[in-house]
């Protein structure tokens, strides 16, 4: 499954390339304001914190919610407490696009991260063209040194990458690259089967001062205390706050994992 979305996600950014060649997304990259310090905005708390994602649909789930304007949604976030905002822009299965996050940028004055499967250059460009601060690098769908490439030209950008682990062997190779925002998905990309226990497992092995991230199994404010009593300084939740009230929903979250 992580091997046929990553394909067609760059299959869909080489369509968009050839609309607009690299040499102008990179001019339009270059030319955007500063991207926000994530590592700052998601630095470890007395409490939680709470990267709030836009989400439409997933692989595992279906479609979830329509949300019609990214950028109320967004706000919404921001108004309950979130530190940033997460936008899907895969189209083929998460039906998000790279115009979301450019409405979700302009909307809110939290760090924004691109959400995707991004495997090129070419998609590191066109995430701080659209005003990204943060991009997702997912360790079990890269080589190393494709990894570590891309790695650098998020930092060279000036934007975070949220490097993204599902076992013990991709932490090792996250910490190889000198990741500082590391993130534990605990939804296996193979099955699909969800272990809450896995960031616990995982965390441990992450250096001193990285900003450690839980992913995925958070429909609960009893799921955020898991997390947070884990080691957790980060929760990312989409379907939770896409299928309730926002607002209230995280600052449910938010208390309990304070």
């Amino acid at each position: 499954m992580l091997a046929d979305l990553t394909a067609g996600a760059v299959e869909d950014a080489r369509e968009r390339e050839t609309a607009r060649p690299l040499q102008v997304v990179e001019k339009l990259a270059l030319a955007q304001a500063p991207a926000i310090d994530a590592l700052a905005a998601l630095a470890p708390a007395d409490r939680v914190k709470i990267i709030a994602e836009v989400k439409r649909a997933s692989p595992s789930r279906g479609h979830l919610a329509e949300i019609p304007d990214p950028a109320l949604q967004a706000r919404r976030y921001e108004e309950g407490g979130a530190s940033a905002i997460s936008v899907l822009t895969e189209g083929r299965r998460f039906k998000g696009t790279l115009a979301d996050l450019e409405a979700v940028r302009a909307a809110v004055t939290l760090p924004v991260l691109r959400k995707d499967f991004i495997a090129t250059p070419y998609q590191v460009l066109e995430a701080r063209a659209a005003g990204a601060d943060l991009v997702l690098l997912i360790v079990a769908g890269l080589e190393q040194s494709l990894l570590a490439e891309l790695h650098r030209l998020v930092i060279e950008l000036g934007m975070t990458p949220l490097v993204e682990t599902h076992s013990y062997d991709e932490v090792l190779r996250a910490n190889d690259i000198g990741a500082r925002l590391v993130g534990v998905n605990a939804r296996d990309l193979s099955t699909f089967e969800l272990d809450r226990d896995l960031f616990g497992r995982l965390a441990p092995h992450l250096p001193d001062g990285v900003v450690k991230i839980a992913e995925s199994a958070v429909l609960s404010p009893d799921d955020v205390a898991h997390y947070r009593a884990a080691g957790a300084d980060v929760v990312l939740i989409g379907e939770a706050l896409v299928t309730n009230d926002p607002v209230a929903t995280l600052a449910a979250f938010l208390e309990a994992g304070s």
